[in-house]
């Protein structure tokens, strides 16, 4: 894995062997997505949340191409620790890491942010909550985008704020729009 661009940019990243439901998302689609954000977006003002961090790779690039505020949330002790020593090695200074269940973080939020990208594990049975939970908790400010990650079997396309998604194969990444 690696940083694509920005500060970070062809920095590598060696996550743990053993990464219990973690699917980092590949270097192809994240080159993609990162293209259309890139486009649409001024990573400079972003106060970004990355749910389900995994590895971390999302947030390192938002970082890279400058966000000025970063959340992490990853329950898993192994992955959360490996989030936290490569904010050290990279000398993040505004990013929050945090150890929690994503849907406990955002029933329990105050914070609205301007971009949300879910990662969630392709088995997760809730998955289809995780747009309205963030629409009903109101946690995007205006024009702010959330970006889910998932496979073909899921639709989003009749979800209120839907607005396109991208389809790399197997990942897709639905894109959803706070009016």
């Amino acid at each position: 894995m690696r940083i694509i661009s920005g500060k970070y940019g062809g920095r590598r990243i060696s996550p743990p062997s053993k990464m219990p439901h973690t699917r980092p998302t590949t270097d192809i689609a994240k080159e993609g997505l990162f293209n259309i954000l890139q486009n649409n977006l001024d990573f400079t003002v972003l106060k970004t949340l990355d749910l389900f961090g995994g590895t971390g790779c999302i947030s390192y690039e938002l970082a890279s191409r400058g966000a000025i505020d970063l959340t992490i949330v990853e329950k898993d002790p192994s992955m959360y620790e490996f989030i936290k020593k490569n904010k050290i090695n990279f000398g993040i200074e505004n990013m929050q890491v945090v150890k929690q269940e994503v849907f406990s973080f955002i029933q329990n939020s105050k914070e609205q942010y301007d971009f949300i990208f879910a990662g969630p594990p392709y088995a997760l049975t809730t998955i289809d909550e995780l747009p309205l939970q963030i629409f009903k908790k109101q946690l995007l400010q205006k024009n702010g985008w959330f970006v889910l990650e998932h496979t073909p079997r899921n639709d989003y396309k009749k979800f209120e704020n839907y607005k396109t998604e991208r389809n790399y194969g197997t990942t897709i990444f639905s894109i959803f729009i706070q009016d």
